[in-house]
């Protein structure tokens, strides 16, 4: 896909880089990216994809922009309060980068709506809020065969990783899905949401930030993705730690025992509990 002028001056300190150069420039202009969610760490995820020239996002979420959103969501500004996230964020892309294209969906996704949902995009970039939503989102990556960059904040804490569970690693086995590394959700109110716990908001801008840097390596196609390893922050000591994790027999998508094919039921069994 070809890059105007105005693109080759934009992108130049792309352009410059050999593992991203004219080739991998073009990879994420043809690039189309699902980001869930337009909050905490949505923000600076839409951001840093729309700077660096991802060529189609589409955007998730079915909230307004509230007063309390603007210590962490910077996309978003105090006269956007009251409007709808998904348009507050599609103003501030073509602000920022006029090449890109929004695509805006202003729903909450669910394991109903996703297929439909997944199926014009290459990559989904989750940033949601609930573990409903994390696991819908998922599930259906799984299933669609799309690669997954998922993300999550604590107060002082976040933690990233890539699951491309639809293919196979080095060795030949399955890659982890989602529930490998996080079986099932926690039981209900067993984690304050951030209205209670509180978040600090820089840390947003580097979880957010780190999951851009993972969705643009993947799209230009450099460096080594977060598959089977799960990266965690701490912002109190400014830790940064890499957790590795593998395939799971047991779980339920990809597990041993599960069929596959025309003739596997279309419902998926309930997580194992551990």
């Amino acid at each position: 896909m070809a890059l105007s002028s105005e693109e080759i001056e934009r992108y130049a300190r792309h352009l410059v880089l050999r593992e991203v150069g004219g080739p991998g420039q073009a990879r994420l202009k043809a690039g189309r990216v699902l980001v869930i969610g337009a909050g905490g760490l949505g923000a600076p995820l839409i951001q840093y994809l729309a700077a660096a020239g991802i060529g189609t996002i589409g955007i998730v979420d079915d909230d307004t922009v509230s007063l309390s959103n603007l210590q962490r969501q910077v996309i978003h500004g105090t006269p956007d309060v009251g409007r709808p996230k998904v348009e507050s964020a599609a103003d501030a892309i073509a602000r920022l980068n006029p090449h890109v294209r929004v695509e805006t969906h202003p729903f909450r996704l669910t394991p109903e709506n996703a297929p439909a949902l997944l199926e014009g995009y290459d990559l989904v970039a989750d940033g949601s809020d609930n573990f409903a939503t994390r696991y819908a989102v998922s599930d259906a990556c799984f299933h669609a065969k799309r690669p997954l960059v998922t993300a999550a904040l604590g107060a002082f804490d976040g933690s990233l990783t890539t699951i491309r569970a639809h293919e196979t690693g080095p060795d030949g086995a399955p890659n982890p899905t989602y529930r490998c590394l996080f079986p099932s959700p926690p039981p209900p109110g067993s984690v304050a949401p951030c209205a209670e716990a509180g978040v600090l908001g820089a840390l947003a801008g580097v979880m957010g930030s780190l999951m851009a840097m993972e969705v643009i390596r993947a799209l230009a196609g450099f460096g080594e993705p977060l598959v089977g390893r799960l990266l965690m922050v701490d912002a109190r000591s400014m830790r940064f730690e890499t957790l590795g994790y593998a395939w799971d027999p047991d779980n339920p998508l990809n597990g041993a025992g599960v069929r596959t094919g025309p003739e596997a039921a279309p419902a998926e069994p309930a997580p194992r509990p551990r």
